[in-house]
């Protein structure tokens, strides 16, 4: 008996498909366009945070020393900035080694340098964090702590952009949600406008299913299996468009990638993201019909009991 269900079910949506196939289409293309745009905001953000944790790897904080230190006193120094949980490396660099860097660095015209004393470079050390502190706040913390060491006179780091494109991968990931909220908000009601146009052409085949005792799961069966397959549909449009924008973009980066690296080795949606599209399209599409069949039957019953 089961099984005569389910292929009742199925040729009835194999039917529906059929006859109104541009409908369903039109359906699948609103549905696709929403998660389209949803998805190119999961684009941005994932590349974004790939930027941050990419940048945060060249994440260093430099700690000035005190002039006038001993070995020893650096020593011990460095030896307690290394162990710290956060800290993945350190690196000293004396004042000799500071002074000729800077020569090398200025190449030809380190004749500038002539008369200046080399004091005004003081010995340094650059701290790398741990993959897991390079976040605004822990960098932060860090920094506080290396400042009350008493042989440290002051500590630098980027801290200005790291929070301003922390604030950025944020806005993003809050935008998505509530542009990307109003467009399900609007798919939903196009979904549930468009499975309302479908129960009044088949009006007369639902009066009669419901005559006959057809219960209301096997009547809201076919519809809400075609709501499912619309929204199935519409994000596997939207993947398959955002993966061509991806390929698009990613060639016009292609000539420059080296000099923007790391921003020109974009990054596709991961499997759950995609995961998370098909999932959005087959709840839109799954919803919605099931509502406005429920508004229609509920109708339906009030209709019947008055006349």
């Amino acid at each position: 008996m089961k099984l005569a269900l389910i292929g009742f079910v199925c040729r009835r949506v194999g039917g529906s498909l059929r006859q109104s196939f541009w409908t369903h289409v039109l359906t699948a293309g609103t549905v696709s366009m929403t998660l389209f745009v949803f998805g190119g905001f999961m684009l941005l953000e994932t590349n974004l945070q790939k930027l941050l944790k990419s940048w945060g790897a060249q994440i260093q904080i430099t700690a000035y020393l005190n002039s006038g230190l001993t070995a020893a006193e650096v020593s011990d120094t460095v030896k307690r900035v290394q162990s710290l949980p956060e800290v993945e490396r350190v690196r000293h660099t004396s004042q000799e080694q500071a002074w000729r860097d800077f020569q090398t660095a200025l190449g030809s015209q380190s004749t500038l340098l002539e008369g200046l004393p080399r004091e005004v470079l003081p010995a340094s050390i650059e701290i790398s964090l741990r993959p897991e502190h390079r976040d605004a706040p822990a960098i932060d913390h860090v920094a506080q702590r290396l400042k009350q060491e008493t042989q440290i006179s002051s500590v630098e780091y980027p801290q200005e952009w790291i929070e301003r494109l922390g604030l950025l991968v944020l806005v993003v990931e809050w935008v998505k949600w509530l542009f990307g909220g109003v467009l399900f908000l609007a798919t939903f009601f196009i979904v549930g406008s468009t499975v309302k146009l479908a129960i009044l052409a088949r009006r007369e085949e639902v009066e009669i299913m419901q005559l006959v005792g057809a219960s209301e799961e096997l009547i809201q069966a076919p519809f809400v299996i075609e709501g499912m397959i619309q929204g199935l549909a519409g994000a596997a449009i939207a993947t398959a468009l955002l993966a061509v924008a991806y390929v698009l973009l990613q060639r016009e980066i292609a000539p420059v990638a080296g000099l923007l690296s790391p921003v020109g080795d974009l990054e596709f949606l991961q499997v759950y993201n995609v995961g998370m599209l098909l999932a959005i399209g087959l709840f839109l599409g799954a919803t919605g019909s099931l509502i406005s069949l429920r508004r229609f039957i509920r109708t339906w019953h009030v209709s019947s009991a008055r006349a």
